[in-house]
């Protein structure tokens, strides 16, 4: 528990970490240093005063929370960028006809691969992650890692050796699962993965999102956006694309420095946090909401036993109970048409928040 170092309301239950993080206290203080003073004093030379590399440098600071090595992940651009990025590096001159993408998958994801697949002329297969029914016609398989409405955990190692085992790549969605347990990219031979990081990272609204390229794959990948910061040499100002050899490639356009760096600031409360025992916190917060959800209310629990940082029910009026939820001051959210969605998040929510919410739900849908 790190509750002391996030800034949560007096009186707050704060159960939509899923959604966006709570601040910890001193991300505040952090940017403003940055504005005042490596913006406001330094100007242009904070360029090649850490702007430049912060891409790569936070990359690394998540890449050890999600088992990539040094030089594997980058941060920038959103979500939705990546995954089209990661997307296309996949189907790059690929003889194979289908994209398979998880049906239960967040929109944006789903989105992306019809994009994908409508400019280069492959056709797309929506499938649950539990029949997905792959063959030699597959080319990739975009898959979520935690089920944005339901909280299920899918099992990262069988689903990446069923899409290896027929000769076909694997796309890992990991915004709901980055900062919720110990994710092994590189062990399990992972070919791409992407991410955001204003859920349980709490890097702040529309902080930059990360994609993971395993160095084994660098030098074949093809990033479909060309842009000068992915350039072998970005300053030099050749008019042909020379893309860097290493993890920059997947770099774009110029980074989002205030974002970013508050962003790596957020990083600072997960130094020395280890993530075995915050995997076991998590399920702890998460078997007690649900115990007393079933004891105290008729309401369906929907979230499997296998599952993330996340209990879902299935509730009529969900938008109404919801709101009167967040009006007595527990914070969730909620998914059309019935589903009340509640994350934990380890590193500040407590027992007495997850018992004394589901009193609340109790007494609203009594």
């Amino acid at each position: 528990m790190r509750r002391e170092l996030f800034d949560v309301p007096e009186g707050i239950i704060y159960l939509d970490g899923n959604s966006l993080g709570a601040p910890p206290k001193h991300v505040a203080e952090r940017v403003q240093e940055v504005v005042k003073h490596q913006w406001g004093t330094r100007l242009i030379r904070s360029w090649s005063e850490g702007w430049w590399e912060a891409p790569q440098r936070i990359g690394d600071r998540i890449g050890r929370l999600i088992g990539a090595a040094p030089g594997q992940v980058v941060v920038g651009d959103s979500t939705s960028v990546n995954v089209y990025k990661a997307l296309m590096g996949a189907v790059k001159g690929t003889e194979r006809t289908e994209i398979v993408c998880d049906e239960s998958t967040f929109p944006t994801d789903g989105y992306i691969a019809q994009s994908v697949a409508s400019l280069t002329g492959l056709k797309i297969r929506a499938a649950h992650p539990s029949s997905l029914d792959l063959s030699e016609d597959t080319a990739v398989v975009l898959l979520n890692q935690v089920d944005y409405r339901t909280g299920a955990l899918h099992d990262m190692k069988a689903l990446t050796e069923q899409a290896h085992a027929v000769g076909a790549q694997v796309v890992w969605d990991l915004c709901h699962s980055a900062g919720v347990l110990p994710i092994e990219l590189d062990a399990l031979g992972v070919d791409f993965a992407v991410g955001c990081t204003y859920k349980f990272l709490n890097g702040g609204p529309g902080s930059p999102a990360f994609i993971y390229v395993p160095k084994h794959r660098q030098a074949t990948f093809e990033n479909p956006l060309s842009g000068w910061n992915g350039h072998r040499e970005p300053f030099g100002m050749k008019p042909s694309y020379e893309p860097d050899p290493g993890i920059m490639r997947a770099r774009v356009g110029t980074p989002d420095i205030l974002s970013m760096l508050a962003l790596d600031a957020s990083l600072d409360v997960w130094d020395d946090v280890d993530l075995a025992e915050l995997r076991q916190r998590g399920l702890a917060l998460t078997a007690l909401f649900r115990e007393h959800v079933e004891k105290l209310t008729s309401l369906e629990v929907i979230t499997p036993e296998r599952r993330g940082n996340q209990i879902s029910v299935r509730c009529p009026d969900a938008k109404a109970v919801m709101d009167e939820l967040i009006a007595r001051g527990v914070i969730g959210d909620h998914r059309p048409p019935d589903i009340l969605r509640f994350g934990f998040a380890p590193l500040y929510v407590t027992d007495e928040d997850a018992v004394r919410a589901a009193e609340v739900l109790a007494d609203i849908t009594r």
